[in-house]
């Protein structure tokens, strides 16, 4: 027998796990999509259904609601946008200047209209505060913490309260994100943030006066 009358070979079929793990993917992407463009209260369940390509009952059987969705695609954006954070904190040359490029990283997302829309927005609407804060003591909370935690342990800064001086930047940085995001002139709020924000940080962490101010 030649090779092309050899019967073909069948794929491994996938396994349940596999498939879920798929289903899962499917309707996280089409409803990210969805709630960048519409928002959560205008994109419609059957809008994500059809945009996946699943039905109600793989949705349901993956997800309680749409809520519950949407919480997904937010962690999912939240873990995202700490991983360049991060990434960007990373490349600095100490800790110290690391928490202020990730600060300054994460003003400069805020910028981003899925961001804005799923991140800032939408999420203090669909989420309840205790959801919010849980999630984010897992990401941005957390890389502040790490933050925090690198610059007292290389002397950049002294001890200090890092889970208090984590929770005040973080509200810093979120009430800074908020106002850029429902500005009319975005850019310049951000410019403002920049400028500010060095010196706030090095107000809070007992660095005052050092810091210079973003151009």
């Amino acid at each position: 027998m030649s090779k092309s009358d050899a019967p073909a070979r069948k794929k491994p079929r996938k396994t349940q796990q596999e498939r879920s793990a798929a289903t899962t993917a499917l309707l996280l992407r089409a409803a990210r999509d969805l709630f960048a463009k519409k928002g959560f209260a205008d994109t419609a369940t059957e809008d994500i259904l059809t945009a996946a390509g699943v039905t109600r009952g793989a949705l349901y059987h993956h997800f309680d609601n749409k809520a519950a969705l949407f919480r997904a695609v937010f962690e999912q954006e939240e873990a995202a946008l700490t991983a360049r954070l991060m990434k960007v904190a990373q490349a600095q040359p100490d800790a110290l200047a690391g928490l202020h490029a990730g600060c300054r990283a994460f003003l400069e997302a805020c910028l981003d209209p899925v961001v804005q829309r799923i991140v800032l927005r939408d999420a203090r609407a669909v989420l309840s505060l205790d959801e919010l804060r849980e999630i984010e003591s897992r990401y941005t909370l957390a890389a502040l913490r790490n933050g925090l935690s690198g610059a007292i342990k290389t002397g950049a800064i002294a001890e200090r309260p890092v889970d208090m001086l984590a929770h005040m930047i973080l509200g810093a940085l979120s009430e800074a994100a908020m106002a850029i995001a429902r500005s009319s002139h975005p850019k310049k709020v951000l410019k403002d943030a920049l400028r500010e924000f060095d010196i706030l940080i090095d107000g809070v962490t007992g660095r005052a006066g050092s810091a210079k101010p973003a151009p």
